[in-house]
C-alpha cells in the first residue's frame, strides 16, 4: 500500500512443495491452477500424513520419501478439514487483515480482532523499539489463534518493509533498509543476500509477511510528479526490467528466510501523478492491458511471490468504470486470466485511503471480493465491524458469493499452511 501516510530463518523443512502448487492443490473447485514456473517455497512442519511413509514391515527397503502428489493431497487435506470445520464468522474473519501497532496491540485492537475472528493483522507506526518488543506484541496477537477441527489456525502478521522512508520496524534486531532506489544499484546477489537477513529480522520478530516489493515501473521523466512511488524513491528502476531483476531478488531473499512477499500495487501506480492514500479520483490514462507492468509481475511470481496487492487507482484503458480494487476486469481478467496469479490478492487500504472514503465501509469490502480479492486490508479497525457485517450479509444473500469466499479462504489458509501457521493434527 502507499505507505507515505504510515511512514513514520528459519530454515523450515520442505514438507510441502511449492506454495504455487499448493494453491492449485488447496483450491480444488476453484478451478485455479498455479503459474507453472512458481519457486518452491519451504513451509514448516504441520501434518504426520506429510511424513515419509512407513514400508511393509517385512521390507528392507529404506524409508521412502513422499512424492510431490503425496505432499499436495496432505495441504489439500490439511486445509479442506480446516475450511470444512469453520463456522461461516470464521471463514469471513479470514478475508481480513487489520492494523495493530507496532509497539504492541491495544486492548481495544485486540477486541476487534476478536469479535471480528479476524485471521491477519497489519502491524501500524513506526518503531525504534526493536525485534524483542515488536515479538513480544505478536505473540499476543498469536494468542488469539483459534483451533479449528484439530489444527491451529494462526494469524498472519504483515508490515510495510521496504526500506528508506518506507520501514515500520527498527531498532535493535532490524537493520536499517536503504530506499528501493539505491537497492536498485546492486548486484542481484547482494540484493537477495540483504533480504534473506531482513526477512530472517522479521520472522524473529513474529512478522510472516512483508507487505513488499513495490514493482511500480516509474518512468524517469515522471519520477518527480509521482508522489507514491517516484517522489518517496520507492521504486527498483525506471524501466520493466530492472524492476524485474532486482524485485525478484527481494522475493527470493524473503523466500529463504521463510518469509511471504507482497507485490505492488497492481496494476501499476507508476504512471499517476496523486497518492490514493490522500487524494481521491487518482486516475491512470496511459496503462493498458500489457503496459510496462507485466515484466515484474510475471518475473516476481515466478520467484515466488505469493501475494499481490491491488491499487485503488482507476485506470481508464482496463476498466474506466471502476478503481482497479473493485474492478473483475483487473483482478479476475488481468491478474488472475493474462498473468496467471493463483495466490492471495490483497487488497490496498481500504479503511483509511482518501480515494475510497465515500464509499460506505461494507461496500468496500463486498465489492472488492465480488472482484475476486481475497484479503481486505484496513488501517482502521473501526471499520472492521460494519465490513464484516456486510460480508456475512452478502455471503447468506448469494450463493455465488458463498462460493468465491470459500475459494479466497482456501488461497489464504494455504498461505498459513506455507508460512508454518496451520498446524494439521496427525
Amino acid at each position: 500500500m502507499p505507505a507515505a501516510a504510515r511512514t513514520a530463518g528459519l530454515k523450515l523443512p520442505l514438507l510441502v512443495l511449492l506454495l504455487g502448487v499448493a494453491m492449485a492443490a488447496a483450491a480444488c473447485g476453484d478451478g485455479g491452477g498455479s503459474p507453472a514456473s512458481a519457486s518452491p517455497t519451504p513451509t514448516a512442519p504441520h501434518s504426520a500424513s506429510a511424513s515419509p511413509a512407513s514400508t511393509s514391515p517385512t521390507s528392507t527397503s529404506p524409508t521412502a520419501s513422499p512424492t510431490g502428489a503425496q505432499t499436495r493431497s496432505a495441504a489439500s487435506a490439511c486445509v479442506e478439514r480446516t475450511l470444512a470445520g469453520m463456522s461461516t464468522a470464521q471463514r469471513v474473519g479470514q478475508l481480513f487483515m487489520s492494523a495493530v501497532s507496532s509497539s504492541g496491540p491495544t486492548a481495544a485492537q485486540l477486541q476487534v480482532l476478536r469479535q471480528g475472528q479476524v485471521g491477519s493483522v497489519i502491524l501500524m507506526g513506526h518503531t525504534e523499539a526493536g525485534s524483542r518488543a515488536v515479538r513480544a506484541g505478536t505473540d499476543r496477537v498469536q494468542a488469539l489463534a483459534p483451533t479449528v477441527a484439530g489444527s491451529r489456525v494462526g494469524l498472519l502478521v504483515g508490515v510495510d518493509q521496504e526500506g528508506g522512508q518506507i520501514q515500520v520496524l527498527g531498532g535493535p534486531g532490524f537493520s536499517a533498509m536503504p530506499s528501493a532506489a539505491e537497492q536498485g544499484g546492486w548486484p542481484t546477489a547482494l540484493l537477495q543476500g540483504r533480504a534473506a537477513t531482513w526477512g530472517r529480522q522479521l520472522a524473529q520478530a513474529g512478522v510472516q509477511l512483508d507487505l513488499a516489493p513495490v514493482v511500480d515501473v516509474v518512468p524517469a521523466e515522471e519520477t518527480s510528479v509521482n508522489e507514491p512511488i517516484g517522489r518517496l524513491a520507492r521504486g527498483f528502476g525506471s524501466t520493466p526490467g530492472t524492476v524485474a531483476r532486482q524485485s525478484s531478488a527481494f522475493v527470493r531473499g524473503l523466500r529463504q528466510s521463510g518469509v511471504l512477499s507482497t507485490l505492488k500495487h497492481f496494476p501499476s501506480l507508476g504512471h499517476v501523478q496523486g497518492n490514493t492514500d490522500f487524494a481521491a479520483n487518482v486516475v491512470d490514462n496511459v496503462t493498458g492491458p500489457d503496459g510496462d507492468f507485466v515484466l515484474p509481475y510475471r518475473s516476481g511470481i515466478q520467484a515466488g511471490a505469493q501475494f499481490v496487492m491491488v491499487a485503488l487507482a482507476t485506470y481508464t484503458r482496463i476498466d474506466p468504470r471502476h478503481p482497479a480494487v473493485f474492478s473483475p476486469t483487473v483482478v479476475r481478467g488481468l491478474l488472475r486470466g493474462t498473468i496467471g496469479f493463483q495466490g492471495v490478492v490483497v487488497s490496498d487500504d481500504l479503511g483509511n485511503a482518501a480515494s475510497v472514503r465515500s464509499v460506505p465501509a461494507g461496500q468496500r469490502a463486498t465489492g472488492f471480493l465480488a472482484a475476486g480479492g481475497d484479503l481486505v486490508l484496513t488501517v482502521d479497525p473501526a471499520t472492521v465491524g460494519a465490513m464484516t457485517a456486510a460480508v456475512l450479509a452478502e455471503v447468506n444473500r448469494d450463493p455465488a458469493f458463498r462460493k468465491g469466499v470459500d475459494a479466497s479462504v482456501r488461497r489464504v489458509l494455504t498461505a498459513k499452511l506455507a508460512a508454518g501457521l496451520l498446524t494439521c493434527p496427525h
